[in-house]
């Protein structure tokens, strides 16, 4: 496997880069639900001493990205159908409340910085581009994070988002999940840049809704492979 590159950002430290590093290859896929962390893998790929890679996968643990099992050691986290659920519920609301104080309280340089963002967003789509997909996604959230000038409200979104990261990268690949995103993202960005409070917080709702319909469409479907995959061990096994 190549090495993941942990990159240079100003004010970050080593520790911080190897967290977003690591954050980012859950986030794409790179590492699995359920897949294992060695400590000798991770110093490699990351780059970085053991002590820096601990460290890492001890914030990452506390985001929940992460789970550390006894005896085996720590591993990528896996999300249930309930708590997934929960989380999106939750998210909905947060982001909902984000969406409306971004209408009342954002600037015109927010909303620009919004629809810059949704233009990237259009062209990484019809490129097929998951990565640049997934970073003007990240810019859109953001601009309307920074209008909404709640610091707390930006924290407890962030965590949120950390902890769903896992889906990210599989519901961006999914056929037709940017022909529904991108109009859910453009019906916020509209209320928003409208002043329109009511409707930019019932635009978000909506959209990690749809959001939520397909991580727990893609819980279900990995549980059924994992079911197929045992019944496949046993048969093979009793030959």
């Amino acid at each position: 496997m190549d090495m993941i590159p942990c990159a240079s950002r100003e004010g970050l430290t080593l520790r911080q880069q190897a967290e977003d590093a690591l954050r980012t290859a859950i986030a794409t896929g790179r590492f699995l639900p359920g897949q294992r962390l060695t400590d000798r893998e991770l110093t490699e790929l990351l780059g970085v001493a053991r002590s820096t890679v601990r460290e890492a996968v001890r914030q990452l643990e506390s985001e929940g990205l992460i789970t550390t099992i006894p005896f085996r050691g720590p591993i990528v986290a896996t999300l249930g159908r309930e708590e997934a659920r929960d989380l999106y519920e939750l998210r909905a609301i947060l982001e909902g409340e984000a969406g409306r104080l971004c209408a009342e309280r954002g600037t015109s340089e927010h909303f620009a910085a919004m629809m810059q963002a949704l233009d990237a967003l259009r062209s990484a789509a019809q490129a097929g581009e998951v990565s640049a997909m997934m970073t003007a996604t990240a810019d859109f959230y953001r601009a309307m994070l920074d209008g909404a000038g709640n610091g707390a409200l930006r924290q407890s979104i962030a965590g949120l988002q950390s902890r769903l990261a896992i889906f990210r990268f599989s519901a961006t690949k999914y056929p037709g999940r940017m022909e529904q995103a991108l109009p859910r993202l453009n019906d916020i960005a509209e209320a928003i840049t409208a002043r329109d409070g009511a409707a930019a917080r019932a635009a978000c709702i909506r959209h990690i809704q749809g959001a939520a319909e397909l991580a727990l469409f893609l819980i279900e479907e990995r549980a059924k492979g994992a079911l197929a995959a045992r019944r496949r061990r046993t048969e093979q096994g009793s030959k």
